[in-house]
């Protein structure tokens, strides 16, 4: 990594994106962009933290849950740094193994798995999480036909409360999430599953991702722990080895203050208050999403119109709903940081105003920031939404069907110089026409429907 902070890494490689055409007014006026130097450096602070917390007999799988960033190239990318992979869908699982994981480091956690999604992963090799009690019925049947060699845990809702944002809050009393420990009858039906099945050795728990306080993730783990200690002694061995602590730390949005993610933090109070995770008997995994990539990802778009309404000022950009789903329809839960430039990519200056930056759909809510202090933009002007490395552009909504964006890994060398490689191709209107059933069209008889064979195979 160069000595440049973050700001000015950031502002370097929009200069360059511009230089270059990967982001032009009139061709392509959105593109993204991941720091691959600092995404690679904050994966090296995550394994050097926990190898020095976790003895060499205990170890510790880091699985990137794929719903932060399921772009297969970001995937690929970290597990050449060390990565696992987390998965929550057969896309996701398909995603995973393009990328290249061996099944041993890919978990599969979903609430919804079905019969064949189970039986590919089973097949594999691949860890599961069971959500619920019919699903590991499911998974008993399915062991009794087929040779796995996959993990089998169980998710379990500690019930420990609510975080700072409820829609993304796990261990609530009426959590969708896992088997709800403590109502009436669980804890005891839970403890004869694992005494009768031998095969379950892993517990799951996971509080909530972002707005959770480490003391309220702690308390969550702190009671899947004592949920696994109290198997090991109902059946007097260590049946339960592995404790999957999944991930949810909360990511700093509003400063480049605290670039590195609170990994030390973390595991410092874990040591306090759940130190069984760190004594050797158990082997660790973990589902960090976006506390890897949400810093070292930006969105960059032009600045289209300004106008003013009711003495408001209003930048019309090409970063909208599309890109930034949560913040515009959750601003108060997601805000994010907005920096605004000149059009070949350097920091603009100058007079400064209270501005709304708008996206392009077709709805009055479609704004990413609301009487934000920046430099008065003008048309062809740039706008950069910060820290969207997660859950933002790797995963666009296709509202208005708008043309899903670029995105672009940059690596800067020692002497300044950006390469950009690319991450995903930006969408072109055939792709969006034949996603969208134009090639389902006959000139005769209108739309044709496909047979439920042909949907299964296009499936796979």
């Amino acid at each position: 990594m160069t000595s440049l902070d973050p700001a000015r890494r950031r502002e370097h490689i929009l200069r360059t994106a511009v230089s270059q055409g990967l982001l032009a007014r009139d061709a392509d006026p959105l593109a993204a962009f991941v720091d691959m130097d600092a995404l690679e450096h904050n994966v090296t602070v995550l394994h050097r933290t926990f190898e020095r917390a976790v003895p060499a007999e205990g170890g510790v799988l880091h699985a990137f849950a794929a719903k932060a960033n399921c772009l297969v190239p970001v995937l690929k990318f970290l597990r050449t740094l060390g990565m696992g992979c987390e998965v929550a869908s057969e896309g996701e699982l398909a995603q995973a193994v393009a990328a290249g994981f061996e099944p041993e480091s890919i978990v599969f956690d979903s609430p919804a798995k079905t019969m064949p999604e189970l039986r590919q992963a089973l097949a594999l090799g691949v860890a599961l999480n069971a959500d619920n009690f019919q699903e590991l019925e499911r998974i008993r049947t399915l062991r009794e036909q087929l040779r796995s060699t996959s993990r089998i845990g169980v998710r379990i809702n500690p019930q420990v409360g609510l975080g700072g944002i409820e829609a993304m809050s796990t261990a609530g009393r009426t959590s969708k999430f896992g088997i709800a420990l403590d109502d009436p009858g669980n804890r005891e039906r839970l403890l004869a599953w694992f005494s009768d099945h031998p095969w379950l050795t892993m517990v799951h728990a996971h509080v909530g991702s972002q707005g959770c306080r480490l003391p309220l993730i702690a308390d969550g783990l702190r009671a899947a722990v004592d949920f696994a200690e109290e198997v090991n002694r109902l059946v007097g061995r260590r049946q339960i080895s592995t404790v999957d602590i999944g991930g949810g730390l909360p990511v700093d949005f509003e400063t480049d203050a605290a670039v590195e993610s609170p990994f030390a933090e973390y595991v410092g109070v874990l040591r306090d208050r759940v130190p069984e995770l760190f004594d050797g008997r158990y082997s660790l995994i973990t589902e960090f999403g976006r506390t890897i990539a949400a810093k070292y990802g930006f969105i960059a778009a032009f600045v289209e119109y300004t106008k003013t309404a009711g003495g408001s000022r209003i930048a019309i950009t090409h970063a909208g709903a599309q890109t930034a789903t949560r913040t515009v329809f959750m601003p108060e839960a997601w805000p994010i940081r907005v920096t605004a430039h000149t059009p070949d990519g350097g920091f603009k200056r100058g007079d400064r105003a209270p501005q709304t930056i708008a996206g392009p759909c077709c709805f009055a809510g479609d704004l990413t920031a609301t009487n934000r202090e920046l430099p008065i933009l003008e048309p062809g002007d740039i706008v950069s939404l910060l820290d969207t490395g997660a859950y933002y552009f790797s995963t666009p909504f296709s509202y208005n069907s708008l043309l899903e964006p670029g995105v672009y890994g940059a690596r800067i060398d020692d002497g300044g110089s950006v390469r950009f490689v690319v991450l995903r191709e930006p969408q072109t209107m055939s792709q969006l026409l034949q996603r969208t059933g134009a090639s389902l069209l006959n000139g005769d008889a209108g739309v044709v429907s496909p047979r439920p064979e042909e949907i299964q195979r296009t499936r796979r």
